[in-house]
């Protein structure tokens, strides 16, 4: 299996004029301690799709992309930059986030064509970063066989909200094929994504997760409690150089 890391955002809350996946969090970057749990699960090759500060993202034994356009795009076309290497199983990460290996390994090994990480202790975390479980929400739904039914849509209220999407998909062949379908027939008339209303070029990873499902491809969960993070802003940086050895990452 091939890894893509999605790196090309500037990352305009940190504030800083190095990409986030390049922070560093003990002795190796974000990025860094990726490839590096990556390689420990044998995925090969790694790839990754740079854009804002790209010549400061260089690691030996990998392939890169670039988005120049990372400014006014968004997370889909920062993928569709590296459409050659759409061709097989493949698992995409966000260059800023944290996972455990365990995390890392359980989505790997999923059977599904298009599988999920979603957190199911997210609030907990939540209260951690934010003192609420009341922002940076949205929707996404899981049936009791583990199918997600519903994600990526904006919400106002966690009420109801029982999973967090981490950032850590698996696609299949097949599950990349109904992708590239999905995102070359919206393409030709450059429709915005139903979702969440964002432009053809803004488009999240939700938005065509969401249209998969709405198309009639199986979308499933693996289910986590905690075991990742995510960083954002430099608050999100403190506190997960904070936590760091307390939940025992890798």
């Amino acid at each position: 299996m091939k890894a893509i890391i999605l790196a090309a955002g500037k990352g305009t809350r940190m504030e800083q004029t190095t990409p986030k996946g390049m922070l560093m969090l003990k002795r190796e970057t974000l990025i860094q301690r990726q490839i590096r749990l990556l390689k420990e699960l044998k995925t090969d090759p790694i790839v990754i799709v740079t854009g804002y500060e790209s010549e400061k993202i260089k690691y030996p034994e990998i392939i890169y992309y670039n988005n120049p356009y990372y400014a006014s795009t968004n997370m889909i076309e920062t993928l569709m930059c590296a459409k050659k290497e759409l061709n097989s199983d493949i698992l995409i990460s966000y260059s800023d986030i944290i996972y455990k290996k365990k995390v890392l390994k359980t989505v790997m090994e999923h059977p599904g064509d298009v599988v999920v990480a979603v957190d199911a202790a997210w609030r907990h975390y939540w209260v951690l970063r934010f003192k609420t479980t009341e922002e940076d929400l949205e929707s996404l739904s899981v049936s009791s066989n583990g199918k997600i039914t519903e994600i990526g849509k904006p919400l106002k209220t966690s009420r109801g909200l029982h999973y967090r999407y981490v950032g850590l998909i698996k696609f299949s062949k097949k599950g990349i094929l109904a992708s590239l379908k999905i995102y070359n027939k919206r393409k030709t008339k450059k429709e915005p994504w139903d979702q969440s209303g964002k432009s053809f070029e803004q488009g999240y990873m939700t938005d065509l997760l969401q249209e998969l499902i709405v198309q009639g491809t199986r979308v499933s969960s693996v289910v986590i409690q905690g075991g990742w993070l995510e960083i954002d802003t430099k608050k999100d940086y403190k506190l997960a150089l904070s936590l760091m050895d307390k939940y025992e990452f890798d």
